[in-house]
């Protein structure tokens, strides 16, 4: 037995490593085709990227992981069963469910560390990984002059460059405007050369400018000369400096990213869950206190010592309870204490929609913590007896099974979270359906499997298929 249990932990321990990464790549890829346009052409170093991958391959754990379980549990049992080493096992009286165990086992531990990763460690990657996309994705792009391009990166001024040397370096024809000021362009610089570098550890651009021109225009006294004044400069050689601090990262901090959902672990879910659940009765309480001085409740109940008073009734309007003269201010007085007092239940109303949609989301995000490892054990009981079935080794079937009940999984799970955070389905349930779904197809293809039941055989069906139409023949030639 020790021999068996061996066997099928080493054949499943390679295929799961392989696929895992497999798939973690291909989640990065990915990832790398959503944001790249936020990460082409801003000079970033490349610890930079690098930490942004590492960061979002902890956080893709939780689709890899399911998925790389789903198809090394295939892979394996299906090998095992293309090479009749199932059929061996299963001589030497060792049964398909006495087989799984001990892979069952590992699976258990791999989700039991699945759930410590995703309480300890993934809300640290996704505060991590957060806040560096969040400086990423609002880092202005690098300094580019391009020929016959106007660059309006530094803020305040527009500059074009007809031609640009071999080197990068060298400029001729360049055109600055000063755009700093209130009134528009204020400066205009033409030079026949230049020489651009930078400076200050490349904090600051310098434009080193021959043969050229500067128009300025300047206000005049507003006393004695109010009219504009217009000076021209021609030089042989100057610079000109422009600050690049702008087109540094610079990172935001953490802590204003600390309170969102996914950032949070199980301890915190609950405290902030209950500290939302407190603000949303709050709510709920203070409304009626608010609203009760513009209503007038009377009451007509006996009083023991005195007689019963007839009361009038008006079955018209209550109008008549005024006067004719004051039934105008009353009505205008009547609609202005409606109108407030649904102005205020309506921002009640919002701020309390509001909170249980904040409630929710943390309730997700709590049961998101336990679903990830459970998810890994159901989709080992569908892929293991899966591919003792389909007897299919490699990368061919087992694959397309995979994806497609993993799709199944992964449209049922979608539904649910997202049913859940409009309201119109519990967290728990909504987090957990695919679970409860897929469950029952687990127990039922582990029976199938222990059967020896040929369910995906198609040459069973094409048997079962003949067998129908020669008895539907054999009945019509007896009649």
């Amino acid at each position: 037995m020790k021999k068996v249990y061996l066997l099928l932990i080493k054949a499943f321990i390679k295929p799961f490593i392989v696929t895992f990464f497999i798939v973690m790549f291909v989640l990065l890829m990915l990832f790398l085709f959503k944001y790249i346009d936020d990460l082409i052409g801003k000079g970033f170093e490349w610890h930079v990227i690098l930490r942004l991958l590492l960061y979002a391959s902890a956080t893709n754990v939780a689709m890899a992981l399911p998925l790389a379980m789903l198809l090394s549990s295939i892979m394996t049992f299906g090998n095992l069963g293309e090479s009749y080493e199932l059929v061996a096992i299963k001589s030497i009286g060792v049964s398909l469910q006495k087989a799984m165990r001990p892979l069952f086992l590992l699976v258990t531990l791999l989700s039991i560390s699945a759930f410590l990763f995703s309480d300890y460690m993934l809300p640290v990657a996704n505060l991590k990984m957060g806040s560096l996309l969040y400086d990423v994705r609002n880092q202005k792009a690098s300094f580019l002059i391009e020929e016959g391009i106007f660059n309006n990166s530094i803020e305040g001024y527009a500059i074009r460059v007809q031609q640009k040397g071999d080197d990068g370096r060298t400029l001729k024809n360049v055109l600055i405007y000063d755009q700093t000021g209130t009134n528009g362009n204020i400066s205009t610089t033409l030079a026949k050369e230049g020489l651009m570098y930078k400076i200050n550890k490349d904090r600051t651009l310098v434009l080193e400018l021959k043969d050229g021109v500067r128009y300025e225009e300047t206000s005049g006294d507003k006393s004695y000369n109010p009219r504009q004044r217009f000076t021209r400069y021609r030089f042989k050689a100057t610079e000109q400096k422009f600050p690049l601090d702008d087109f540094e990262m610079k990172r935001t901090d953490e802590g204003l990213f600390k309170s969102n959902y996914a950032m949070l672990n199980l301890r915190q879910l609950k405290i902030y869950k209950d500290s939302t659940t407190r603000q949303a009765d709050s709510a709920v309480k203070a409304i009626m206190p608010f609203i009760a001085p513009s209503y007038r409740l009377f009451s007509f109940v006996k009083p023991p010592d005195r007689p019963v008073r007839t009361v009038k009734v008006y079955q018209n309007s209550v109008s008549e309870l005024f006067k004719q003269d004051q039934r105008s201010s009353a009505v205008s007085y009547a609609l202005n204490e409606a109108r407030s007092v649904t102005e205020t239940l309506t921002g009640r109303t919002e701020e309390y929609l509001s909170l249980q949609k904040t409630i929710r989301r943390y309730l997700i995000e709590y049961n998101r913590k336990f679903t990830l490892s459970v998810s890994c054990l159901v989709l080992f009981s569908i892929g293991a007896p899966l591919g003792a079935i389909i007897r299919k080794g490699g990368l061919g079937l087992p694959v397309v099974m995979s994806i497609i009940f993993f799709l199944i999984y992964h449209i049922i799970s979608t539904i649910g979270e997202k049913s859940a955070k409009e309201g119109s389905m519990s967290p728990v349930f909504g987090m957990w359906i695919a679970i409860f779904v897929l469950t029952p197809l687990g127990i039922f293809l582990t029976y199938k499997a222990a059967s020896d039941s040929a369910l995906f055989d198609a040459d069973s069906y094409k048997q079962a298929i003949v067998k129908f139409f020669n008895r539907f023949k054999k009945n019509k030639t007896v009649k």
